[in-house]
């Protein structure tokens, strides 16, 4: 049976591998502020100085805004509009900058957010008050922080922006996530486990109904995972990280030719099969590193590589930083908040 075969099942069979991705994710974050805007109102933010404030060294994070009241719309740079209502989850996978507004038009350029809020540490939850004196439109935002391909702008298994309405138990956690900002801006405390333990089941939840309802695309990482080349041979590489891989022989294993394998990686990943196994070993390395006390030659053999010396180089060229530097460094992801 050829690879086209195996991979031409049914939805739920392609959807698999995505599922397995989202249970595997280890997210990091918090609901860091209210925001209680009146008619009419718009505001933009700031995500490089957000992510520094949030979480230092980052390169972005996901950040999420949930509608407890009203209506509201947020855009990415000059894009359309997305509406969203009471009970929406709007998600920034990226982290992109972006505006946010009220359904009637606000006068002059959007407010810098970062004049809205109190500079930190915060000794309670912030909660932002702006506007006309309007219709009030109320928003729980928060965000988190993984170290994910998943995440990985140049995979773009997500769009920069979408709206998801929840069902099921991404409904309860909305509803939970909305009664626990309220009920807390008098004792705040990022390192709460409600704090950080929310915004991880909410928004992977999130993500399973926009993936299960997403539509198809031609690229990125969950193109690649429905394709019937190349879903076989991620499905192989992820399995089986620390096997000497060449292109003959996953194109074998796939029974495609070497040239097609190659033109597919390229085509709907960006990358050639190696670059993205080793883009794949490190990132499993970065997470043994900060999660296990696994000796860096153990890890170097988990992943691969026969020689400390050769999986540190590999390592350091990837992140910039040698495997000790990330020696039980998982991110400490939690907004600044006063201490006595």
């Amino acid at each position: 049976m050829s690879a086209v075969e195996r991979a031409s099942g049914s939805a739920a069979d392609a959807a698999q591998p995505l599922q397995q991705a989202l249970e595997s994710l280890r997210l990091e974050g918090a609901i860091y502020f209210r925001a209680e805007m009146t008619e009419s109102w718009c505001y933009r933010t700031l995500p490089p100085e957000l992510t520094a404030l949030l979480r230092p060294g980052a390169k972005s994070l996901m950040v999420f805004h949930i509608i407890a009241k009203g209506r509201c719309w947020v855009s990415v740079g000059d894009g359309e509009k997305h509406w969203a209502e009471e009970g929406d989850v709007l998600v920034l996978p990226y982290g992109d900058q972006h505006v946010v507004g009220g359904e009637h038009e606000a006068e002059g350029d959007p407010v810098p957010v970062d004049t809205l809020l109190d500079p930190p540490p915060w000794d309670e939850m912030p909660v932002m008050q702006y506007g006309g004196g309007g219709e009030r439109c109320d928003i729980v935002c928060g965000y988190l922080y993984a170290d994910d391909p998943l995440f990985d702008r140049d995979m773009a298994a997500f769009p920069p922006l979408f709206v998801v309405t929840p069902e099921g138990v991404a409904k309860a956690f909305v509803q939970a996530s909305i009664d626990w900002a309220l009920e807390t801006r008098n004792s705040y405390d990022a390192e709460q486990e409600a704090s950080t333990r929310l915004p991880e089941l909410l928004l992977i939840e999130v993500l399973k109904l926009h993936l299960a309802n997403a539509p198809a695309t031609d690229r990125g990482w969950v193109a690649a995972l429905r394709d019937p080349v190349l879903g076989p041979a991620l499905a192989m590489l992820h399995a089986e990280p620390a096997e000497r891989w060449t292109v003959a022989d996953l194109a074998s294993r796939c029974m495609v030719s070497r040239s097609l394998l190659d033109q597919r990686f390229r085509k709907v990943l960006g990358r050639p099969p190696i670059r993205y196994l080793t883009e794949w070993r490190m990132h499993l390395a970065d997470d043994l590193l900060a999660t296990t006390d696994l000796t860096i030659f153990e890890i170097a053999r988990k992943v691969g590589y026969e020689s400390e010396e050769a999986f540190s180089r590999a390592f350091k060229r990837a992140t910039g930083v040698p495997p000790s530097a990330r020696r039980g460094t998982a991110p400490v992801a939690s907004a600044p908040v006063k201490r006595g």
